[in-house]
């Protein structure tokens, strides 16, 4: 029994090094994330600055994502929040005339990279994207990735800036910089674009825990028509580690399951080894002790044992049985 115990323990730790670690760490298929940001913007369509909140709602299509490439939709909404009472988001009929920007975007990308995935079956005729465009991969290293930005329509750098804490958890710091590039900066508009954002990311899932943002943008005659500081809300990061921390403890326990098992299944098995071999060498032991059996050597024992037995009683005088037929 302890034997077979250990096999199964053997091949749940050989399961859990090879193929769990590849079925969990997967983007799920029930995203359903709110992400709020808040800060201050200049230049807004009306004039002036004033206090801003962004509500980002991603939410994965679940019909059109399969087992390794998940689809998402994006609604992003960014309005005046003078007061710090208005709602997540309003349209352009809007009588305080608070919306800034609304967009939505359509996007695929490999559930255990992160990477954009442009095939139509998934996307249909939304726009492509390229590299990373939500999170980062599972098990983050320390490089440099390519990062999807919506104003300039392709891939730019997020450098590894080091590790650093953020409400006690361990992050990696990765940074955006662009300066200056030329870009259509609003519907048909150009000019310039220039970006820093600086992304604290859980190395394990890869997901996105705090985001700060510095943007600008700057018609081609040099006016600034946006000037824009606003990071994740408070409540959001908070949101993000709790998240993270819960994800952490499965993903930890599926990296010791093989360790476990595996030490759990070796002891097991030399445990079983030994009550087999005792058992077995029991047997034997009691095989050689019976008179009427064989021993190894395939000479009866009874022949050896009989050779001076007194069978006529325990008296000195009384003689053996080679000496009875000798006489």
């Amino acid at each position: 029994m302890l034997m077979g115990l250990g096999g199964f323990l053997i091949t749940t730790a050989l399961l859990a090094l090879i193929y769990i670690p590849g079925a969990v760490k997967k983007t799920p298929l029930d995203t359903d994330t709110y992400t709020r940001l808040t800060g201050n913007a200049s230049a807004l369509p009306s004039g002036g600055g004033s206090p801003v909140k962004a509500l980002s709602h991603t939410v994965a299509d679940g019909q059109k994502s399969d087992g390794d490439v998940v689809v998402f939709d994006t609604f992003t909404c960014l309005i005046k929040d003078p007061n710090g009472d208005s709602p997540d988001c309003v349209d352009d009929t809007d009588p305080d005339r608070r919306l800034v920007t609304a967009t939505t975007d359509r996007f695929a990308t490999d559930r255990r990279t992160g990477l954009s995935v442009n095939d139509e079956k998934y996307i249909g005729d939304a726009q492509p994207h390229e590299g990373l465009v939500n999170k980062f991969p599972f098990d983050v290293e320390k490089k440099t990735y390519p990062f999807w930005d919506g104003i300039l329509d392709r891939a730019v750098d997020a450098t590894f800036e080091g590790e650093e804490k953020v409400d006690g958890w361990d992050t990696y710091k990765f940074v955006i910089d662009v300066n200056d590039e030329p870009a259509e900066i609003s519907n048909g508009i150009q000019g310039t674009y220039s970006d820093l954002k600086t992304m604290f990311v859980d190395p394990r899932t890869g997901s996105i825990l705090k985001q700060t943002e510095q943007q600008e943008r700057v018609l081609e005659n040099g006016t600034t028509v946006l000037d824009l500081d606003f990071g994740f809300t408070d409540e959001t990061v908070k949101g993000n580690i709790d998240t993270a921390k819960d994800n952490d403890s499965r993903l930890g326990l599926i990296g010791r399951l093989p360790l476990i098992a595996g030490l759990l299944g070796l002891l097991s098995l030399a445990a079983g080894f030994f009550l087999w071999n005792g058992a077995r060498r029991a047997d034997g032991d009691g095989d050689y002790a019976d008179p009427g059996r064989r021993g190894p050597d395939g000479d009866a024992h009874a022949a050896d044992d009989t050779r001076n037995l007194d069978v006529f009683g325990d008296d000195e005088a009384t003689p053996s049985r080679s000496d009875v037929r000798g006489r």
